[in-house]
């Protein structure tokens, strides 16, 4: 009977042996971008995503609102929302400086050509979807975004998700955000950022 050789010698008994553990998250070379309708997570999944990767977290969102000193409710109503897409761009840009992060940028931001190219040019683009009707009860319970003030969310985020999601459909990797803990959302996008 012929024997097999390994070229890797057994363990000696003094040889401390490491439990079998599971192995860290590698943080990616390139920025992480999280992309979506409103309400699917991106701030809550990314910080804890960019715990587990080791990496800094920043939302493109509370960005724009240091930047201008207002808050985006505020900037709609003063400026416009071609104005904001603007101001928009502009912090992406700056915060896609090719360091490793994770940034969650607000829902209509991947919808922006310029904004888009970018992200999915110097960046890992992922995008969490989710169904209209789950969004609808998770921000229901805040009124503080512009694109819902006095309408009926389930409606506008219908709309959106018609619009939206053959942009977001071009971000590379998708994954299903549902109404699970946010903690499985964030294995399902460690499982599909493994090399």
């Amino acid at each position: 009977m012929a024997q097999t050789r390994s070229s890797h010698p057994a363990p000696s008994a003094s040889t401390p042996q490491r439990p079998p553990a599971r192995p860290p998250a590698r943080p990616p070379a390139r920025p992480i971008v999280l992309v979506g309708l409103m309400g699917v997570g991106k701030t809550t999944v990314g910080r804890r995503l960019a715990q587990r990767l080791h990496l800094p977290f920043v939302d493109a969102d509370a960005e724009i609102e240091t930047a201008a000193g207002m808050s985006i409710a505020d900037i709609f109503e003063r400026f416009g929302e071609a104005h904001f897409r603007d101001g928009e761009r502009r912090v992406i840009a700056r915060l896609i400086d090719g360091l490793p992060k994770v940034i969650a940028t607000g829902g209509g931001a991947f919808v922006n050509d310029a904004t888009r190219a970018l992200i999915l040019d110097q960046a890992t683009a992922i995008w969490l979807d989710a169904d209209p009707t789950i969004l609808a009860e998770r921000v229901a319970k805040r009124d503080h975004r512009p694109l819902l003030r006095g309408k009926d969310p389930l409606v506008v985020l219908t709309e959106l998700a018609a619009a939206r999601n053959p942009y977001y459909a071009l971000a590379p990797i998708h994954v299903a955000s549902k109404a699970v803990p946010h903690e499985a959302t964030v294995a399902l996008i460690l499982e599909q950022l493994k090399p």
